[in-house]
């Protein structure tokens, strides 16, 4: 088995791209990736130089084994233009695009991409944050192959409901759920959304286990303290990874029987291909932690 086609983004974390020294510490980091932010973490003034850094940042090489993303300001910002065009130049992982509500909106960032000389490699992740957004999550994520990522926008979200952060986010539940159904439908991996109260590490590390239940790839983060809960909380734990040795042992050994068991319960090709992706994830990140 390989990990090729498996990338851990088990912890995504937001970077103001203004803050110079936050951008040299987040070198040694141990997330999966980094948002180089252009949007919410910069005030206006310091945009200018704020894209400049991102794309030195992603330039530069120093950033191991992450993923590199950066997130430019909205499409309909006096930003937007100027960030695609040097984002693009620049050639990270993925450009992250803001309030992305419809599939011609992909079509005309993928378009945008290609305009501006965007390499191959570098795909477009589109942050989900609003009502009609939730309604469209499939036509968005079905819109283009260049479209790999589905990010959860989920303080934007609880302003445009007029609703609250509370325990358990009963009020954006719905609206997650319908961004997973869409982003499995169409083969996208899928981002939960930030977690505000940085202090409260019970309160995260339960968002992350429901995220995990749920089905998320990983979390975005905005604060350096939520990397290693979220590592944990999105990696298969050590009595996963054991199960999934032994169901697909029992499966191996049990082929032309009728019936196969694995501590007395009955295993079907479904269990099979969930013990396969389990082991796909842990040999990724097993893979990415020896390069740290």
């Amino acid at each position: 088995m390989t990990q090729t086609s498996f990338r851990p983004r088990r912890s995504v974390l937001y970077m103001p791209s203004s803050n110079e020294r936050a951008l040299e510490k987040a070198k040694a980091l141990p997330c999966d990736g980094i948002l180089f932010d252009l949007e919410d973490a910069v005030a206006p003034d310091a945009k200018p130089a704020a894209r400049g850094n991102a794309c030195a940042a992603v330039a530069s090489g120093e950033y191991g084994h992450r993923e590199l993303v950066i997130r430019v300001n909205g499409m309909d910002t006096e930003w937007h233009e100027e960030d695609m065009k040097a984002a693009c130049a620049a050639g990270p992982d993925a450009i992250a695009v803001p309030k992305v509500s419809s599939a011609q909106a992909v079509l005309d960032l993928v378009a945008s991409m290609e305009r501006y000389g965007a390499p191959a490699s570098t795909t477009l992740w589109a942050m989900v944050e609003t009502p009609i957004a939730m309604l469209q999550a499939y036509e968005i994520a079905s819109a283009s192959p260049r479209l790999s990522v589905l990010v959860m926008g989920t303080n934007d979200l609880v302003k445009e409901l007029y609703a609250e952060h509370v325990p358990g986010r009963a009020p954006v539940q719905t609206g997650l759920q319908l961004c997973l159904l869409a982003a499995r439908a169409a083969g996208k991996a899928i981002l939960d959304g930030v977690y505000n109260d940085v202090k409260n590490e019970a309160g995260f590390e339960a968002e992350c286990q429901q995220g995990r239940e749920w089905g998320f790839d990983g979390k975005t983060l905005i604060h350096p303290g939520q990397i290693a809960p979220a590592n944990a909380a999105f990696a298969p734990s050590e009595q996963a990874v054991e199960d999934a040795r032994g169901i697909l042992a029992a499966w191996e050994e049990g082929k032309g029987r009728g019936v196969v068991t694995y501590k007395n319960k009955m295993i079907e090709n479904l269990h099979v291909e969930s013990a396969k992706r389990a082991l796909e994830m842990h040999e990724a990140i097993t893979a990415l932690e020896a390069q740290a």
